[in-house]
């Protein structure tokens, strides 16, 4: 397999170009966050993904700041956290993310969940497109959102989101939700891309694996490649954050994709309901 670190990128509706392959932080502790952010810059990610709920924007911030990189190399990802959804909230709570992580803008500010029940997604999402305008943020867009709730907030405002990063690895695989995002022009993003770990062990995974020599954790992330998704992977150990990235040297056939399309489950989702969630 040949080693490349260059991942390739997706243009986003404003015209920012988001590595396909970035580097999430959720549960890692901030006295951890600056080290393990460290390690991905210095492997090549040009791409974190964190959030104002995960309590570590200052390590991220920190490593930014200390990698030497130029600001403009490195995409930054933040998000709303739904007890910040109320109109007036929006704009103090991305200035605090933005003062953690020393930054005068972001390249990405996400709604982390619609929420539905507090029936303030719209109003959070009128907040978002003003921070857009005042050029606060590069791009915006949600996570966690139902097709409902996209359609809620596009006939608001007339404003579609770049990115909606949603739960999405092999055992579920959205693809409604998916081909809604495809007709709206919006880029899916992919939170827990290797279904925390759970689908690594299937025998499908391994076969495919062992037919490239790489792991099965590597031919999940390429399959997310060739499906077009943008994919945050999470580790703390150097060797899998390289490995992670080092996906691009192989390609899945037609046969292996649809073998991996295929262990698509019902009851494949890990996390919350997002109609459900309410903080």
């Amino acid at each position: 397999m040949t080693s490349t670190t260059t991942a390739p990128t997706v243009t986003l509706r404003g015209g920012a170009h988001i590595p396909q392959l970035g580097f999430g932080v959720f549960q890692v502790p901030d006295g951890e966050t600056a080290q393990a952010v460290s390690l991905a810059l210095d492997a090549g990610y040009r791409s974190i993904d964190t959030a104002a709920a995960y309590g570590n924007e200052k390590g991220v911030g920190a490593s930014i700041a200390s990698s030497g990189l130029p600001r403009d190399e490195v995409f930054v990802t933040s998000k709303l956290w739904v007890d910040d959804m109320a109109r007036d909230a929006v704009r103090p709570a991305l200035e605090r993310s933005l003062d953690r992580l020393g930054l005068d803008r972001l390249d990405l500010y996400l709604i982390h969940w619609p929420a539905p029940g507090l029936g303030r997604h719209v109003e959070a999402w009128e907040e978002l497109v003003a921070l857009r305008d005042a050029g606060l943020v590069r791009e915006i867009g949600v996570s966690n959102f139902e097709p409902e709730h996209l359609d809620a907030i596009i006939a608001a405002t007339g404003v579609v989101p770049a990115v909606n990063q949603v739960e999405l690895h092999p055992a579920f695989q959205q693809r409604a939700l998916r081909e809604h995002h495809r007709e709206l022009g919006i880029v899916t993003e992919a939170w827990s891309p290797l279904g925390q770990g759970t689908v690594l062990g299937d025998p499908v995974l391994a076969a495919v694996a062992a037919a490239h020599g790489v792991t099965p954790a590597q031919v999940v992330l390429r399959w997310h490649l060739q499906a077009g998704t943008v994919a945050i992977p999470k580790s703390v150990t150097p060797e899998r954050i390289a490995a992670n990235l080092d996906v691009l040297g192989f390609e899945l056939s037609a046969d292996q994709v649809a073998a991996i399309d295929g262990l698509d489950r019902t009851d494949g989702r890990i996390g919350p309901e997002p109609d459900a969630f309410t903080g």
